[in-house]
């Protein structure tokens, strides 16, 4: 069975006193970053981590970050990541429902007092604990030939929890399919701003494999992405709308600063086609804007640099095929992909990929069109997921914590469009007695407590009915 630490070490050999990984004023090579993972997975065998034990992460983003992530994935033991904001009922709803046998976490994130301390060798002194859970877990058939290495955590636009299961062979077929369209090279310095518990399969572990410099830039923003341009001016930057939007209006950042980009991604949320227009006019670059799918990789990247392909994904890249089917009298249908690197099975409940593909073909759910050229345009994403700056905000999860409030009967939960974060998450509410007031502000705070803080809705309105349908779902 294939190992991506394993890769990610031949693939590196000439580049062992090159810097890995710039975390503010940390730094390691990929010599140093190596030996702190094989430091780290060594610590991690003492408390019994081993082959396909499902370890959760929870994690600010960091140099401790990756090689945690390593150390875990070289025993080829199994990550679940946790966005290092979530509240301790969403931890522990990920715990139970990913079926968890070690939760690593970062101290003040999580609190337990039966966590032990584990050492982590990356010189931050930044302490971690291990906490070590009895979960009964009846592996369906052909789990553990499928070599999984990650199960990311998501909720499938029924509302039923589901597990995206991505193996090790999975993430160097994707990684090497999303570099025919990325380039990347052991002599880029890449700019990071974005969450490593929503992006790290297909563009950290990339980044790695091709031996370039990664700098951590994500903390104090807006300051440490002004500070990283500054100091160490990248070729490449890997970002959100919203920083680009931030790039593009702050006149502390003088177009020089780019110079050396020769490629900035826009990926997580739809690329509002103005902040395009503001970069191109301030930085000479045009935006290359990516697609991407938990169950693919990232099969589409429009680096065309064309004005006029503005608002397109691009072209598909050379290992994909697509095909667009249903479509409407303007060319618009549900977008199914083939190609490498497909995840193998949604872990809760279980279902194997071959039960679900097509001729080999994954059905995104996503709408779009192909244009003469073949770039796609999208019109819109599956189902009713909300993209907030980058992070992924699934209604149902949100509507069961609303729900609980001991005033509400029901509430739908939506996203409004934002010209820079993507969306913004609203809920409408039905109370239990309509002549009951309601203290919204009372009703967020209820949220906050126990939802990440991104994903309490931003406003709530009171209606006295949701629109349903004949089988009584929810409108969406």
């Amino acid at each position: 069975m294939k190992n991506i630490v394993k890769t990610i070490r031949s693939e590196t050999i000439n580049y062992s006193d090159k810097l890995a990984i710039i975390d503010g004023k940390y730094k390691i090579t990929y010599d140093e970053l190596l030996i702190a993972v094989d430091r780290t997975s060594v610590e991690l065998e003492k408390y019994s981590v081993k082959t396909f034990k499902r370890v959760a992460l929870l994690c600010k983003d960091s140099i401790d970050y990756v090689i945690l992530s390593l150390a875990v994935l070289k025993i080829s033991a199994i990550i679940v990541p946790v966005p290092f904001a979530s509240s301790k009922e969403e931890i522990d709803r990920v715990l139970k429902e990913m079926k968890i046998d070690f939760l690593i976490f970062e101290k003040g994130l999580y609190a337990s007092n039966k966590a032990k301390h584990l050492k982590i060798s990356s010189g931050r002194g930044v302490k971690f604990l291990i906490l070590s859970r009895v979960s009964a877990f009846n592996s369906p058939r052909g789990f553990y030939s499928m070599n999984p290495a990650f199960i990311r955590f998501s909720s499938g636009t029924t509302g039923i929890s589901k597990g995206v299961v991505i193996s090790h062979e999975a993430i160097i077929q994707r990684t090497e399919a999303a570099n025919k369209g990325l380039h990347v090279v052991s002599d880029d310095t890449i700019l990071w701003v974005l969450s490593m518990s929503f992006h790290f399969v297909v563009t950290i572990l990339l980044f790695l494999r091709r031996g370039a410099t990664i700098i951590l830039a994500g903390h104090d923003f807006p300051e440490g992405l002004l500070g990283a341009l500054r100091e160490h001016r990248p070729s490449f930057i890997y970002a959100s709308p919203l920083h680009y939007h931030l790039l593009s209006s702050l006149g502390a950042i003088p177009r020089e600063a780019l110079a050396k980009v020769r490629i900035a991604v826009s990926t997580a949320v739809k690329l509002p086609l103005e902040i395009a227009r503001m970069f191109r006019i301030k930085f000479g670059i045009e935006l290359s804007e990516a697609y991407g799918i938990i169950e693919v990789g990232l099969p589409f990247i429009n680096s065309s640099q064309a004005i006029r392909k503005r608002g397109s994904v691009g072209k598909i890249l050379p290992d994909y095929r697509i095909k667009i089917i249903n479509k409407d009298n303007k060319g618009a249908g549900e977008i199914c992909l083939k190609g490498p690197g497909f995840f193998s099975a949604y872990f809760s409940p279980w279902k194997n990929a071959n039960g679900i593909l097509v001729d080999g073909r994954f059905n995104t759910g996503d709408i779009g069109r192909l244009d003469k050229d073949g770039f796609l345009f999208l019109i819109s994403r599956a189902g009713s997921i909300i993209n907030y700056c980058g992070m992924k905000i699934f209604p149902y999860e949100v509507e069961l914590i609303i729900n609980h409030h001991p005033a509400i009967k029901e509430s739908l939960v939506f996203g409004i469009p934002h010209p820079r974060y993507g969306q913004l998450p609203n809920a409408k509410i039905v109370l239990k007695n309509v002549k009951t007031k309601i203290d919204i502000n009372e009703v967020r705070q209820f949220c906050y407590q126990r939802l990440a803080p991104y994903k309490v809705p931003k406003e709530f309105h009171c209606v006295s009915i949701l629109d349903k349908t004949p089988s009584g779902k929810l409108k969406r």
